[in-house]
């Protein structure tokens, strides 16, 4: 994939259209999870500046990471955008009393699986910051941590141990959030492999 990339990039920088019609279906679906991640239900608007940028500046591209270049550009454009949102702030969710919980490795890894899913995306949305961005470079966009943790300015273990406390907390909220734990699930039978209770003794009746 990397060399497909390289080479759609020289082609795109040389004014091909079909070309830059590839690297655009190849990264939007990753940049749009990411950004949905930072901005919620405008990520289509911020995409769209981030894809208006990229073609302008494609031709100043010297090498190197080109996922990480184009992500690095949706950053900024989203960090731009949440500056303009500051007059309407929300609320975050608490999930400081997710952190201390145990998760294996295989839970993170299934966690992680799930990363594609609007419900996934939206739980993601509830993570620390850092780990949230983390979690989308590492796991979404496909970055390795030392070049995540230059689109993030963050050195390297930092990005990894966020990025590992994210999918920790990720693997809580999906198991909260499956459907044996919904409201109205049908709660378990009691085992019956107990003996019942021996019902109490009438009192004999007076004379």
């Amino acid at each position: 994939m990397t060399v497909e990339l390289n080479e759609a990039v020289a082609a795109a920088q040389a004014g091909d259209e079909e070309a830059f019609r590839f690297l655009y279906r190849a990264l939007q679906p990753a940049l749009l999870r990411y950004l949905t991640t930072l901005v919620g239900a405008d990520a289509e608007d911020v995409a769209s500046e981030t894809w208006l940028q990229i073609s302008r500046d494609l031709p100043s591209f010297t090498g190197g990471e080109f996922r990480a270049w184009s992500v690095t550009i949706a950053r900024n454009r989203a960090m731009d955008h949440l500056r303009r949102q500051r007059r309407r702030p929300t609320v975050p969710v608490p999930t400081q009393d997710l952190s201390d919980l145990a998760a294996d490795s295989d839970t993170a890894d299934r966690a992680g699986e799930a990363l594609g899913t609007a419900s996934a995306l939206a739980l993601i949305r509830t993570l620390p910051p850092a780990e949230a961005e983390a979690v989308m470079l590492r796991a979404v966009i496909g970055l390795d941590a030392k070049t995540a943790g230059r689109v993030l300015g963050r050195r390297a273990g930092a990005v990894r141990t966020a990025a590992h406390r994210g999918l920790r907390r990720l693997a809580v909220l999906l198991e909260r959030a499956a459907p044996e734990n919904a409201p109205g699930a049908v709660a378990p039978r009691p085992r019956t492999d107990r003996p019942a209770p021996h019902a109490p003794e009438a009192e004999p009746a007076e004379g």
